[in-house]
């Protein structure tokens, strides 16, 4: 019987539209150097959950290490649901959203040693019609960006930079939303309606500026217009939303229905088009290492 704890490497071979070979390595001469068991398992998009599951049934696994995107990642913490394994980050998609909320450093070695380390934090999860969140959804304009996104055959942020016009142009914004939440119903239009578990998007725009990821809530965010110049202010760290330009409902669950069918996204994958979506707080968190600095 092997006694050494197993470290498994989910890989997603074409997230970011690098190949990843390297990496594997990199990573592999640090856990042999740990003395620990190296597995690795790379999604192929079909049937990676079920594939994945038998994976984790391994008892001497200590830690599951990600390299992908936020889609990646949101598949393992699927799986993990209800699993007591930590998760280490690497980087390695078009989205990287919560790798860019940990503040993970774009240093390879920085990286491998954070996703190895042992300073964690309790993320919570989100539950939005039965399906995991870990960063952010939304429903409306970039839900739709994401949509073309896929479609196309330009992998990484010049892929989002060439939809983004054709999505202005003919994506049919502003949308109608029905939100209830914290006792109370609200009718709101806008553009987007951001689900938001993290401050930013993978972009680094700050759209839930103060937002933690480990304080049992989540952020309805509600664009209500574009406005470029707010836009802009996004990439800031400490910025402040106008209310004007956007508007912020923090609560631990949430109904919402829209007027007819509109584009909808998790974690950066697009999941069709939905009319009503219900959000709440799993009551298990996930353990991720992150670097020593981060707390929430």
């Amino acid at each position: 019987m092997n006694s050494k704890k197993t470290i498994l490497l989910v890989v997603n071979p074409v997230s970011g539209g690098e190949d990843k070979t390297d990496l594997i390595c990199d990573v592999e001469v640090e856990v042999d150097r740990n003395n620990k068991r190296f597995v690795v398992f790379e999604t192929t998009g079909e049937n990676d959950a079920k594939k994945l599951e038998k994976e984790l049934s391994d008892e001497t696994l200590e830690r599951v290490l990600v390299a992908g995107g936020d889609g990646t990642i949101k598949l393992v913490a699927s799986v993990l649901e209800g699993k007591d394994i930590p998760i280490g980050i690497l980087p390695a998609g078009s989205a990287n959203g919560l790798a860019t909320h940990f503040q993970i450093p774009e240093e390879r070695k920085q990286q491998i040693e954070i996703a190895l380390g042992d300073h964690f934090i309790a993320m919570d999860r989100l539950k939005l019609n039965d399906q995991i969140c870990l960063h952010v959804a939304d429903l409306g304009i970039n839900a739709e960006l994401i949509k073309n996104y896929e479609e196309s055959q330009i992998r990484g942020k010049l892929g989002y930079l060439l939809q983004s016009i054709p999505t202005l142009i003919d994506c049919e914004y502003p949308f109608q939303f029905s939100i209830e939440a914290e006792g109370q119903k609200w009718e709101k239009e806008g553009v987007l309606l951001a689900i938001a578990n993290a401050r930013k998007f993978g972009t680094g725009a700050t759209i839930n500026p103060d937002g933690k990821i480990n304080d049992k809530k989540f952020e309805l965010v509600l664009f209500k217009k574009l406005d470029i110049i707010e836009i802009i202010k996004t990439v800031r760290d400490k910025v402040k939303l106008d209310p004007e330009f956007a508007e912020t409902i923090s609560t631990d669950k949430a109904v919402i229905r829209t007027d007819g069918s509109i584009p909808f996204q998790i974690d950066g994958e697009y999941l069709g088009t939905v009319d009503k979506v219900e959000i709440l707080v799993c009551p298990d968190p996930l353990e991720v290492a992150v670097p020593e600095f981060v707390h929430s």
